[in-house]
């Protein structure tokens, strides 16, 4: 079960991640975790790419594969494609990707 402050979200098809993506943010980066006003975790992230005919979701979807080390097939952007707040679908066997995601977000955390 993921941790209460998390951004992730395990369903049964994997486990879906919400962002809050921030577009010609002059670099590649994953951020910390905020809470929206009603509690909601979100995982920061900026991409140099503008918002621009799905540029900065192309970008963000390149950046979440390299950042976990998960294939570009296995993540999918089921919210969000007009927004900054964005969920992604990490497809596959959802205890193995929660366990996974939550040690990157320790160890990004801690460093």
């Amino acid at each position: 079960m993921a941790e209460a402050g998390s951004p992730f979200t395990p369903c049964k098809d994997g486990v879906q991640v919400r962002i809050r993506l921030t577009p010609k943010g002059g670099a590649n980066r994953l951020g910390e975790v905020t809470l929206d006003a009603d509690g909601q975790a979100w995982l920061r992230a900026r991409v140099s790419a503008v918002a621009e005919k799905g540029k900065a979701n192309r970008a963000l979807i390149k950046l979440l594969s390299k950042s976990w080390g998960v294939g570009m097939q296995a993540l999918t952007l089921i919210a969000g494609t007009k927004d900054r707040n964005k969920t992604v679908l990490v497809a596959g066997d959802t205890p193995a990707i929660l366990q996974m995601l939550e040690v990157w977000l320790h160890s990004h955390r801690q460093g």
